[in-house]
């Protein structure tokens, strides 16, 4: 996880730091500014605190003293942070028959409104078995009126397709 374009693992500090010239933050945030790597070290040491480069793609690099280790406890809780404010999207998948009847239809159209609701996405999977692969073309209908009576909550992300035995489509929540 990357905070700012700079992780914990690629932070160069003190001695690793191997450009010449530097731009250096003080340790109060304040500007100090463009100067020989060597002194910018001294300047760490000499206030008992570490040379961290912030910026290695700035040119030049910049580098801030401050207490490393305080420094990497906040860039981890920053990312635990971040991590912890991510939604994960499923993707539900509700399967059914092409001579499904219509309460049974109403139960599955229930759930898809729940999982939609829980912002997952919905696969509806029309499956066909032995004679049912005759009337495939038929039964495309079942998949619309799914769609059509979902339409308040939802949008058809991938439209019906069929996928060997079996027709799907994708439904994702609607944004308002």
């Amino acid at each position: 996880m990357s905070n700012g374009g700079v992780t914990i693992s690629d932070l160069l500090v003190n001695e690793k730091i191997r450009a010449r010239e530097v731009r250096l933050i003080g340790e109060h945030g304040e500007q100090v500014g463009i100067m020989s790597a060597k002194e910018a070290q001294m300047m760490a040491r000499e206030a008992d605190l570490d040379l961290v480069m912030v910026s290695p793609n700035a040119k030049p690099p910049v580098c801030k003293i401050i207490d490393y280790g305080k420094y990497r406890y906040e860039l981890a809780r920053k990312e635990k942070e971040a991590k912890k404010k991510q939604k994960v999207v499923e993707v539900k998948e509700i399967r059914l028959s092409p001579n499904i009847e219509g309460n049974d239809l109403n139960t599955k159209m229930n759930n898809a409104r729940k999982f939609l609701a829980k912002g997952n996405k919905v696969k509806i999977t029309l499956r066909f078995r032995g004679r049912e692969m005759a009337h495939i073309t038929q039964s495309k209908h079942i998949l619309d009126d799914i769609a059509k009576s979902l339409e308040d909550v939802a949008t058809v992300e991938k439209p019906s397709k069929q996928e060997g035995r079996s027709i799907s489509m994708v439904l994702a929540e609607k944004r308002n």
